[in-house]
């Protein structure tokens, strides 16, 4: 019952606001990071802190200064005169209303080297390693999905505690920028956002293996997707953690994804690790389960949309030096419904076993949550979870995701980024030669689901 009381707590503010007129929000900006008065830019200064009367401004505690870069005063790019940076990842927030947003950032100082990592939202990795020599600067641009908990101005989504005021769910958009090396820094000249209409949405369905984990060291393969799409199109990721088809759905929050997709977006549906603990009479793999992937199909076909099934990856579980299957019944069972029902597939439950096979026993806690205690501020005990994945073990189960995309969803291959290179799950990349920095920390707490 409380979890229906949280969602519901949006409704009197809807019910009051409706009655009343508004001003149409703003849904495009332009900030120049630094002291000049570029024209139609606003400027941003390490005082300019976000609250919701101003709009936008820095979150707390990135300790951001402005940097001006050695140009006479006569350089005509104003924007690229100075930057934005810190030593600390720092975040930076603009109030915006629901829906896609295409972001350009453009980074690099005539002083410095540069390396920016971007993630948005809730630790949504949008860019990797953009980095830049001293008078190099760069452009990227990229998509981003904004949105409430509210569904038509009727209902809401009956979100959690863990959602409550959680970043993927408040007025506005919000950009962690960070690098991935010491001695080189994020340098952030100017930000561009503008709402789009005209583009691709590649809406998730899913538990806590796919969900955009909150907090690290926990992560999931739907939170590293968009670093792979181009700027065409948007990942709006609604997965959450302990969720099964049939709480999903009774949460509203197929309804919620029902309410906003659009025809030729994509609707990616995998569950399985919660599904499997429902004992009700008559439920199970071929059951329930699979009349419930069958609900999501239809109702994702009527809206002239594109469903996809993922079969659910295995957890951590080993016999001598060979994965243990603990989901085998519901893969297949997702493999049938796909075929009876004409949907693309995408075998991660296959893929993944050829993953930690390829680690092996002690390698793949590297993939996993295996920490000592006092490794992350706040964790008074070690961290021991073969169901939840670290930034690795989900960044590399994304890239089986993609690597399937180019397979069994062509349609949707063409709006891979140009970067995408090709991946064998059976050889992973090199842990010790993979990195991406850690967002700013809280204190750390187990996702629901196992």
């Amino acid at each position: 019952m409380k979890l229906l009381l949280l969602g519901l707590a949006f409704m009197p503010a809807l019910a009051s606001s409706a009655a009343l007129p508004q001003e149409a929000p703003q849904t495009s900006w332009k900030f120049d990071f630094g002291p000049r008065d570029t024209p139609g830019y606003i400027s941003v200064m390490p005082n300019t802190s976000y609250n919701a009367t101003r709009g936008y401004g820095f979150e707390e505690g990135g300790n951001v200064h402005i940097r001006e870069s050695n140009w006479g005063p006569d350089e005509p790019n104003t924007l690229l005169r100075d930057y934005a940076t810190s030593e600390k990842p720092f975040l930076f927030s603009v109030a915006l209303p629901e829906g896609n947003y295409k972001v350009s950032v453009s980074l690099g100082s005539a002083n410095e080297i540069s390396n920016t990592t971007v993630k948005a939202e809730a630790r949504r990795l949008m860019l990797q390693d953009v980095s830049t020599r001293a008078g190099e600067w760069k452009t990227r641009s990229f998509l981003v999905n904004v949105r409430t908990p509210r569904i038509e101005d009727s209902s809401a989504v009956a979100i959690n505690k863990r959602e409550y005021g959680a970043l993927n769910w408040d007025d506005k958009l919000t950009l962690e920028f960070n690098s991935s090396f010491n001695g080189a820094r994020p340098s952030i000249c100017a930000l561009e956002i503008k709402k789009v209409e005209d583009t691709t949405t590649v809406y998730i369905a899913g538990d806590s293996t796919v969900t955009d984990q909150t907090q690290e060291p926990f992560a999931a393969w739907g939170q590293m997707l968009p670093r792979f799409f181009s700027e065409a199109v948007a990942v709006a990721n609604h997965a959450e953690s302990g969720r099964a088809l049939y709480s999903f759905k009774g949460e509203r929050r197929l309804e919620k994804i029902l309410s906003t997709i659009k025809p030729g977006d994509y609707l990616f549906v995998q569950f399985g690790h919660n599904d499997q603990k429902d004992k009700s009479p008559g439920s199970g793999p071929f059951t329930t389960y699979k009349e419930n992937l069958k609900f999501y199909i239809a109702q994702t076909r009527a809206k002239g949309a594109h469903p996809v099934i993922i079969t659910p990856m295995e957890r951590r579980r080993w016999d001598g030096n060979k994965p243990l299957q603990t989901l085998s019944d519901f893969a297949e069972a997702a493999r049938q419904t796909a075929k009876e029902e004409n949907v693309p597939l995408i075998d991660l439950h296959a893929m993944s076993l050829q993953f930690y096979a390829a680690l092996g026993p002690e390698k793949s806690l590297k993939a996993f949550v295996h920490y000592p205690a006092g490794t992350f501020p706040g964790q008074n005990e070690a961290l021991k979870d073969d169901t939840h994945f670290s930034a690795y073990g989900g960044y590399e189960l994304a890239r089986c995701v993609v690597e399937s995309i180019k397979t069994n969803v062509p349609q949707l291959a063409k709006f891979l980024a140009n970067d995408v290179a090709p991946f064998d799950p059976s050889q992973p990349d090199d842990i010790t030669k993979w990195h991406l920095p850690l967002s700013p920390l809280r204190v750390t707490r187990t996702p629901e689901g196992s």
